[in-house]
């Protein structure tokens, strides 16, 4: 599958895989600063933003996705950082692909399995008729029944485009990810990777809990933990700063 992809800066290939229903969209401003030192690659996953549509969403064909697109770029390795859903693409790919794999930071998001937790999300986003709504302004007004937290809807939000004069669609392949969620959510195989690994967690986080970290230390033996205080799941947006320090300081060491 051809992902789309931005370029930033110059240097080793840095490579950014976003979380679900996000897009490279979201990364542009930490791409920008990370490329005063790496080349970075921003990539839309399957089914997000400007990349292909698929029936299937699957950890195994989000990595084969990557490969190809290293393959195709003339890249042999890179340093790979994937939030959530992304983060889980890129542990998987770090264990079927390791010599492929300089350092990997994987931002909030575990090995383990998940609980559907999405539900309103999914509900909401469902709900939009694009056949009556014609602006955004609608689109949010509908979907605050369902997300009340602002921050939340707009980060959806961003998935809306104009395909014609006052007519709203998803760029993301929102029935897919619906009927692929248990895919999205499942555990990642067991299989230990020696791949110089960072976790990054949110302190307000429940998505890597005290109790996971001797799990992650199994499948990445060489890795560690840092909180960041203060932040939840979107940590990079929430403490952007604390953030790119915490990126910086692994990766330039």
């Amino acid at each position: 599958m051809k992902l789309n992809y931005k370029k930033y800066g110059e240097g080793h290939p840095f490579i950014i895989l976003h979380g679900l229903f996000g897009s490279l969209d979201n990364w542009q401003t930490h791409a920008k600063k990370i490329g005063e030192y790496y080349e970075v690659i921003l990539v839309d996953n399957r089914n997000h933003g400007h990349s292909p549509h698929a029936e299937l969403h699957t950890y195994d064909l989000m990595a084969e996705d990557l490969r190809e697109l290293m393959d195709d770029l003339g890249i042999q390795e890179a340093i790979i950082l994937g939030h959530s859903m992304g983060g889980k693409a890129a542990m998987r790919f770090t264990q079927l692909f390791p010599d492929r794999v300089k350092k990997l930071i994987v931002v909030d998001i575990g090995v383990k399995g998940y609980p559907m937790h999405h539900d309103a999300i999914l509900e909401g986003l469902c709900s939009l008729d694009f056949d009556r709504i014609t602006s955004r302004g609608e689109a949010d007004k509908q979907l605050e029944q369902y997300v009340g937290n602002i921050a939340v809807r707009q980060f959806l939000l961003k998935n809306l485009y104009w395909v014609e004069k006052g007519k709203l669609a998803f760029r993301m392949n929102l029935a897919v990810l619906q009927e692929q969620m248990p895919e999205i959510l499942k555990a990642l195989p067991k299989q230990e990777v020696f791949t110089l690994t960072r976790f990054i967690k949110g302190e307000l986080s429940n998505y890597i809990l005290d109790e996971d970290i001797p799990e992650l230390e199994e499948y990445f033996p060489d890795s560690d933990v840092v909180t960041i205080e203060g932040a939840g799941h979107w940590v990079h947006s929430e403490k952007p700063e604390e953030f790119i320090e915490a990126v910086l300081e692994f990766c330039l060491r």
